[in-house]
């Protein structure tokens, strides 16, 4: 079975189940599935600015770059033969 078939098996039985509601029950389902989207969207699109953007920092290049090597561990250890 492919994931469409999975999905659209899913969504028949949800559907089956829904059958019995009230029509004031399904709007309200209506609703809360539609904010529930919106609130989706909105934390992918707003996740996905926030991956862009300039590093701020107060201190220098240089001082970034020498931050930098200073942190870096050298632990190689050649074995004699």
């Amino acid at each position: 079975m492919t994931n469409t078939e999975t999905n659209t098996t899913i969504i028949d039985g949800y559907v089956g189940l829904l059958e019995n509601l009230s029509p004031d029950n399904k709007l309200d389902l209506i609703s809360k599935l539609t904010a529930s989207v919106k609130t989706d969207l909105g934390d992918r699109k707003s996740s996905f600015k926030k991956s862009f953007g300039a590093f701020e920092s107060e201190k220098t290049a240089e001082e970034i770059i020498e931050e930098i090597r200073n942190s870096r561990l050298f632990t190689r250890e050649i074995e004699p033969f």
